[in-house]
């Protein structure tokens, strides 16, 4: 009997060491279970590359169809183009095509010069100073921060009409390349930068994107590293809401992402933020944005050409969301582990230096390895001769926040008017936003063109030197008292991107005036759209 009981107890201890050794290779397998996480020198540097080649790729793949599709699926039979020499025929063609990888390489940058631990004021302030175009929520932040509104309240909604633009989500992936597998810490990194140019929604877009990023270090299962990242979302925002929508329609449909795109559609295309998309086909809302990101990931399986033809062809912003999905891809395969179909044409400009940085992707490569690195030592992994331990969290999620609540859009005034002196214009409601810009009347002649902007024709309005010193000053005048003094300058980096707005008034009857206090000939202020706001939803007055 006691023999027996030996050999039980031997049986019992083999079945729990080969459980356990079991349970351990799950562990090695998805790395989410694990307290830390085990890589080599050699994969991060790999998973690292393809990070920023993936991106890379992604953004010339969907250059030809940028917003040429603006709430409708490029369809199967429409070829999107790439061949060899397709890369550096956009680098030579549209420079500014490239604005996902140079804005990130701002940020590297400033962390390369500063340190990790760099404040959000100065990464500010080193932005601002950019000379490059920007546009959206990035450039109204820049007007802010160049006119003393700093961060946070410079990506705050009520001084931000683009807080829900995606713009931080399209610039946050160097945050999760330099966060691998250490989600919390890329959200930190993210509450510092991304609060520079947004807030919100538009905030979370970027929260979300690099905690993709920095899951796919430690898990290579696609359905993971999606529903673990929106974990980092709260529950009951609307962008939480979304990304929970989509992944409940990848389940619903697990093989017809057209079907998931279409409920997407229905519920979620209602940018409310951006005056150039509000009750328009345009839409450039972080939300729906990053949502296609999802469903390409969710439906392209870990497949690098699938998942990145699904981001595009779902649309609106075709060029930044299969960069998104391409740089995670190749995060999760690694640089050499993308076709060499769409790696080739990208190694012809690896060594070239991006507009306005000092920074080329093989020199990105090496900053991002860098700054993981030291991200690692700073969170308690170790880095030992040929492998790194990475500390591994579950994801938290970070501070609620909310955009335009109880400030919904209700009518759009096709308004298309100009002055030089004064505008006046009365609403009903508790909002509104005047969409247009400062233009010069000039006539250009074709040498100025060329030589300023490198576009063909004879004559051309509203262009401008860059170093225009002309700035309009006017003042803002809300049911008769001066609200605010408004500058806009007519040189590109530090414009204004609308003239006025103003949100959560008391809800009524108001008149707006917008006097030029120094107006000149040879500009005028283009009125194009005004945008009405109520803090109720509009409804439909049509007989039942």
């Amino acid at each position: 009997m006691e023999k027996n009981n030996k050999i039980y107890l031997l049986l019992f201890l083999l079945s729990f060491i080969l459980a356990f050794s079991s349970c351990s290779e799950k562990n090695n397998k998805d790395g989410l279970k694990k307290a830390s996480y085990i890589i080599s020198k050699e994969e991060l540097k790999e998973k690292i590359k393809g990070g920023w080649a993936g991106q890379t790729i992604g953004v010339v793949y969907g250059a030809p169809v940028e917003f040429k599709y603006q709430g409708s699926i490029i369809p199967d039979y429409q070829n999107i183009p790439w061949h060899e020499g397709y890369v550096k025929y956009w680098w030579d063609k549209k420079p500014g095509l490239f604005d996902d990888i140079y804005t990130d390489l701002n940020f590297v940058d400033v962390f390369e010069k500063y340190g990790l631990n760099v404040s959000m004021d100065t990464i500010a302030n080193h932005w601002a100073g950019t000379a490059y175009h920007l546009a959206h929520a990035n450039q109204a932040s820049r007007y802010n921060i160049l006119n003393g509104i700093m961060p946070p309240q410079s990506g705050n909604w009520k001084n931000n009409p683009h807080a829900d633009d995606l713009d931080f989500q399209i610039e946050s992936d160097f945050i999760g390349l330099m966060a691998p597998g250490m989600v919390n810490s890329a959200t930190e990194i993210a509450n510092r930068v991304g609060h520079i140019m947004n807030s919100g929604d538009g905030w979370y877009g970027g929260v979300f994107v690099s905690a993709l990023y920095s899951l796919a270090f430690v898990t290579d299962d696609v359905n993971e590293i999606v529903e673990q990242a929106i974990k980092t979302i709260p529950e009951k925002t609307k962008f939480h809401n979304c990304i929970a929508d989509v992944i409940g329609w990848h389940k619903q449909y697990p093989d017809n992402w057209q079907a998931c795109w279409f409920e997407l559609q229905k519920k979620w295309n209602n940018d409310v933020g951006c005056p150039k998309g509000v009750f328009l086909s345009f839409d450039i809302d972080a939300k729906i944005n990053s949502a296609y990101v999802a469903i390409g990931l969710l439906y392209g399986k870990g497949n690098f050409t699938k998942s990145v033809d699904i981001a595009a062809r779902c649309g609106q912003d075709a060029d930044c969301n299969p960069a998104t999905v391409g740089g995670v891809l190749g995060v999760m395969l690694g640089y050499s582990k993308i076709p060499a179909f769409w790696l080739k044409p990208l190694q012809e400009i690896e060594l070239l230096k991006f507009e306005g940085s000092p920074i080329s992707l093989s020199t990105a490569y090496n900053l991002s390895y860098k700054h993981a690195l030291e991200t690692i030592k700073l969170a308690g992994g170790s880095i030992n001769k040929d492998s790194i331990s990475i500390p591994f969290s579950e994801p938290m999620p970070v501070a609620f926040e909310q955009n335009f609540e109880k400030t919904f859009p209700t009518f759009r005034d096709r308004f298309d008017k100009s002055f030089t002196d004064e505008l006046l214009y009365d609403f009903v409601g508790n909002g509104f936003i005047f969409y247009g810009n400062l233009v010069k009347t000039s006539k250009i002649d074709k040498d100025y063109i060329d030589r300023v902007s490198k576009r063909v024709g004879s004559e051309v309005f509203g262009l401008a030197e860059t170093d225009d010193t002309y700035v309009a000053e006017l003042e803002l005048y809300i049911d008769g008292k001066l609200d605010q003094k408004i500058k806009m300058p007519m040189k590109n980096t530090s414009r204004r991107l609308e003239p006025a707005w103003k949100y959560q008034l008391t809800e009524g009857k108001h008149n707006v005036r917008l006097k030029w206090l120094n107006p000149d000939k040879d500009y005028e202020i283009r009125i194009n759209d005004i945008v009405i706001y109520s803090e109720k939803q509009a409804k439909s007055n049509l007989p039942k």
